[in-house]
């Protein structure tokens, strides 16, 4: 399991945009092979910084998504959003042998 997080910060006068963008494509992204949840998360310290949150069976299932004409197209639309560049990160998950 990958698990990715995204920190975000915005614009303060484009957070509204993030938000349609990213409701209107969440279920694209959970349709996505591999997507097993995506949500997103508002830093309870600075009103202007989001962390998008997935989980994913393999780290080949992120990067078809992250390869997929939609992320392209999303990517596009929601950079122009930013304040300050992003920052992400991908961590593994290992299952416990019983």
């Amino acid at each position: 399991m990958i698990v990715r997080i995204v920190q975000m910060t915005f614009q303060p006068d484009k957070l509204e945009e993030f938000k349609t963008i990213f409701e209107e494509g969440k279920q694209t992204i959970k349709r996505f092979a591999g997507c097993q949840h995506v949500e997103m998360l508002q830093d309870v310290n600075n009103e202007n910084i989001f962390f998008t949150y997935s989980h994913w069976d393999s780290e080949g299932d992120l990067n078809n998504y992250r390869n997929s004409d939609f992320f392209r197209i999303t990517w596009q639309n929601t950079k122009v959003l930013f304040a300050a560049k992003p920052q992400a990160w991908s961590l593994t998950q290992k299952s416990k042998a019983m």
